[in-house]
């Protein structure tokens, strides 16, 4: 998608990265993600409550937003006859990790039915294996680019920290 303004082309990809600059300065809205309590209960949520569900590459929980790189596992294998992966659509997997997170973090918060993630997702596919490893880097620096920490694996919050945890040198699996 392209916008022409008075400054030439505005992308799509022009847009989040400056709308991912806004979220990292992490100035306004809500910083519930801030809170150790709130921030481990999402990160379980991606690494054991929906595993089931997909293969998690990379995560990152910032302080009002969150990016997870992941690749939806088969949910079936025969469809018509035809023997075939159906892979969970990532609608579901969204809804279920932003509902279950939004219950358990706002009783946490002692707020009843309210919202606490925004409605608007953003995704994106990985194309081949450079842009794979690229978006990984790009979810892990996050907290790099917003000078947090100065190495991904600082971030408590992160996928890059788990591996270290793990003692992983490479990027595999997480679920």
């Amino acid at each position: 998608m392209k916008m022409l303004t008075s400054g030439g082309p505005v992308t799509a990809g022009k847009i989040f990265a400056a709308l991912d600059h806004i979220l990292d300065k992490a100035e306004n809205g809500p910083l519930w993600l801030k809170q150790a309590r709130i921030a481990a209960l999402v990160e379980a949520a991606l690494l054991e409550r929906y595993r089931d569900l997909y293969v998690l590459w990379a995560y990152v929980v910032m302080a009002n937003h969150v990016h997870a790189f992941l690749q939806p596992k088969p949910s079936q294998t025969i469809a018509e006859g035809i023997e075939r992966p159906i892979y969970v659509p990532l609608r579901a997997i969204t809804k279920r990790v932003k509902g279950y997170t939004a219950l358990e973090a706002n009783r946490l918060l002692s707020r009843t039915g309210q919202t606490f993630w925004q409605e608007e997702s953003f995704d994106h596919w990985a194309r081949d294996e450079e842009e794979f490893f690229r978006i990984i880097a790009y979810v892990e620096n996050n907290p790099v680019k917003a000078g947090l920490v100065s190495r991904p694996e600082e971030w408590r919050w992160s996928s890059a920290h788990e591996r270290l945890r793990r003692g992983w040198d490479d990027i595999r699996p997480l679920t």
